[in-house]
């Protein structure tokens, strides 16, 4: 059995005979974080995916994330650890459900989450992630109807932000909705002196406790930049990792779920791991495989997002 730093050695080894770039989400253990060339929130990858010279894409995220790549690099071969990395907003949207809503407020704009399939965005006006989602609605004419999908906390935060009705897909991401609220409380008075960072995906029951609420790079950029030292971070705690990387003096709490355990960790992400990596590295498997017909329409809203977020 391999060691930890031989197993890392070996990917190393590896990416470079197969000519791979290895893009990691910042939920992804710290160990796979650290051997990645690229860390990213959802946009950050987004955009990475677009500038990548090398033949091989292997991609330490969850299922959509892959496609992403895929759907921007179709020359390309990108693989995955483990197939089976999905996502609960991916897996609320059913293509057939989802085109059925969509017919009920017809001349309308979807507006879609990047934690979607390939079929979703292909169904979709726009896509857009949490750093961006304000400034996406905000781009759209206010005489027109948006349905916001899949992720209804998210978009109960943009709709408040924007002031615009936004007709809401019924989904939500079971790390940001499983926090326990009596918890926050609990914390947040044993640290009057701690500032509270929250995803939007989280629950208006628990961003009312956020001083600052914003996507995983909005997160992790306050709490290092920021002079305050003391943090409770109401996101996927693999974020932590890059914090004490990049301000190792300061303190991150992370809040307990409803069972009371501090493990909101998301357990599709946390699939991946170095053994995976290297499997994968070996066999260029399991491979990201889409449609061209589908491809093709999945592109398009991405690309708008793209362009208005530059």
């Amino acid at each position: 059995m391999l060691t930890k730093e031989e197993k890392i050695n070996k990917i190393l080894r590896l990416k470079k005979e197969k000519n791979a770039i290895i893009l990691a989400h910042y939920y992804q253990d710290g160990d796979i974080q650290d051997i990645a060339d690229f860390v990213g929130d959802s946009l950050a990858l987004s955009q990475r995916a677009t500038q990548v010279d090398e033949d091989i894409i292997l991609f330490c995220g969850v299922h959509f994330m892959a496609e992403t790549s895929k759907i921007l690099n179709p020359s390309k071969k990108v693989v995955i650890p483990d197939l089976n990395a999905g996502c609960s907003l991916a897996d609320s949207a059913k293509p057939e459900e989802f085109q059925k809503w969509i017919e009920q407020y017809p001349d309308s704009v979807v507006v879609t989450y990047i934690n979607s399939t390939a079929e979703i965005k292909a169904m979709s006006d726009l896509i857009c992630t949490s750093s961006n989602a304000v400034k996406i609605v905000e781009s759209i004419p206010k005489d027109k109807k948006v349905l916001f999908a899949p992720d209804k906390f998210l978009g109960a935060y943009v709709r408040l932000s924007t002031g615009r009705y936004l007709e809401l897909w019924n989904g939500t991401c079971q790390v940001h909705e499983m926090f326990s609220e009596e918890k926050v409380i609990q914390l947040t008075n044993e640290h009057p002196d701690a500032i509270v960072l929250a995803h939007p995906e989280c629950p208006p029951n628990i961003l009312k406790y956020a001083h600052i609420i914003g996507s995983t790079t909005k997160i992790i950029d306050t709490a290092v930049n920021s002079k305050d030292t003391k943090f409770i971070i109401l996101t996927e705690p693999g974020v932590i990792h890059e914090m004490k990387k990049r301000a190792p003096q300061k303190t991150y709490i992370d809040v307990p779920n409803l069972d009371g355990c501090s493990c909101n960790e998301c357990p599709y992400m946390r699939l991946n791991t170095l053994d995976k990596i290297i499997n994968s590295l070996e066999t260029l498997q399991p491979e990201i495989e889409i449609p061209e017909e589908i491809r093709l329409k999945a592109l398009i809203p991405i690309q708008r997002m793209l362009e208005i977020s530059k």
